[in-house]
């Protein structure tokens, strides 16, 4: 005679066979999720330095008002840079207020011309021209919406009396394998 299902049975307790296979299983994901860059820990922008150029002085900056230049070289689009007081502290900013600082124009998801589109009353630079990309300049260039993924690539400044330099980029601008290409793709 056959032992007929009972469908309203209890459901059977984990077995000791399956708990060591589930939390071994558990255990190994976390070893190795840990030995990823960035997983535990902080994880540091790379900055890329390049030589100091004076970029502008701190008396000529009028807030919201941004100042074009090329950086780090000087090839005519893939170093177009515009530095900016924001009236505002901001990551990376220097100056009395912390609020001096100078980005990539070009949008790192498509490379959008992005020079001279600043909302002030947002401290955004955007909307990119090709996607509607806008990114918050207190915030080292993070982005607020849109299709980039990367923050806009941000100038290394430093101050040195009342002149402002570029001394490096944090983020990699768009269209070159390397900061230091001067040969772009």
């Amino acid at each position: 005679m056959k032992k007929e299902k009972n469908s309203t049975a209890a459901p059977s307790c984990v077995t000791r066979r399956h708990f060591l296979m589930s939390s071994g299983g558990v255990t190994a994901t976390g070893m190795i999720l840990s030995a990823v860059p960035g997983m535990i820990g902080e994880l540091r922008a790379e900055i890329i330095e390049h030589p100091r150029k004076k970029v502008g002085s701190l008396s000529d900056l009028k807030v919201d008002q941004p100042v074009i230049f090329n950086y780090p070289d000087k090839h005519p689009l893939y170093s177009l840079s515009f530095l900016v007081k924001l009236g505002a502290p901001a990551g990376g900013g220097i100056g009395p207020d912390k609020d001096v600082v100078a980005f990539s124009a070009l949008c790192s998801h498509m490379g959008g011309v992005m020079a001279g589109i600043y909302r002030a009353a947002d401290k955004i630079a955007g909307p990119c021209p090709l996607h509607l990309t806008t990114f918050d300049l207190t915030k080292h260039g993070m982005v607020v919406a849109g299709h980039a993924t990367e923050s806009l690539p941000q100038v290394v400044l430093e101050l040195k009396g009342n002149d402002v330099f570029a001394t490096g980029i944090m983020g990699l601008i768009y269209g070159k394998r390397d900061n230091r290409d001067k040969n772009p793709t």
